[in-house]
């Protein structure tokens, strides 16, 4: 049996996350589908993490292990011919007979945007939350630089998470905006060794109150005392996204 790996791409808005659910439509579950139909045969398919409802990717990697007589690089256009249009296959190689996509993540990064405007922007709703008032972008990028290191971030997760632990490293965290005719956009990225339920949604949400206004005192008491009252509510899902998640050995052909 040889391992591979794939590296995808999906619009999460109509999808219940990625791992497979009693009822929902899950990525992992259009995958494994259009698996079988392009190989006729099961195959379970594990990604480098969970994404949740709603959620999108730009690059996420996943992995399996089967014996397929196409070549590797091959495999990518098999499955696309069988998936929907708001999944696809970017790349797909042989991985070593001993890697595991999910432990093996060196790095995951994150992507939220959001948008202010007076009317909501049909064309950004789909993937920017929408802000009720315009945030200060240097004051948001100063506030984050306090959470880059590592931390307990148990403040940052929502009630209801598995993690063994809540302690996190962030390597590198940036704030961007730009305007566009009457509106201001705005992205966080998110760099790290691994984040907790809902950890980057609510640094977004914390973030977007104190470029609205609120104290960014209340970041290092929530980092302190482990108290997720004193942040800020969580942002919505639409605006997240998955850009990357990066291993010590390449993975795939750059050219």
């Amino acid at each position: 049996m040889k391992n591979y790996v794939l590296a995808v791409s999906y619009d999460g808005t109509d999808f219940s996350g990625w791992q497979i659910q009693r009822k929902g439509r899950t990525v992992q579950g259009v995958l494994e589908d259009a698996a079988f139909s392009a190989f006729g045969k099961e195959i379970k398919i594990k990604g480098s993490g969970r994404t949740d409802a709603g959620v999108h990717a730009l690059f996420q990697v996943c992995g399996f292990g089967a014996e397929i007589s196409v070549p590797a690089e091959k495999i990518r256009d098999c499955l696309n011919r069988f998936l929907p249009a708001d999944v696809s296959v970017l790349k797909s190689a042989e991985a070593p007979a001993d890697f595991d996509c999910t432990r093996a993540a060196r790095k995951k990064t994150y992507l939220y945007r959001a948008y202010f405007a007076e009317c909501a922007l049909p064309l950004s709703e789909r993937y920017e939350a929408r802000l009720l008032s315009r945030a200060d972008a240097a004051r948001m990028q100063k506030a984050g630089e306090l959470l880059v290191g590592r931390h307990d971030f148990k403040a940052f997760s929502a009630t209801g998470s598995s993690a063994k632990t809540s302690e996190r490293e962030i390597y590198a965290l940036a704030v961007r905006s730009y305007k566009e005719g009457s509106a201001t956009h705005y992205e966080i990225e998110v760099g790290g060794n691994g984040f907790l339920y809902n950890m980057v949604r609510i640094i977004a949400g914390e973030l977007f109150a104190i470029g609205a206004g609120k104290e960014e005192r209340t970041i290092k008491e929530a980092l302190e005392t482990g108290k997720r009252s004193l942040l800020a509510k969580t942002m919505p899902a639409k605006g997240l996204t998955l850009a990357n998640t990066e291993y010590e050995i390449p993975l795939f052909d750059q050219k």
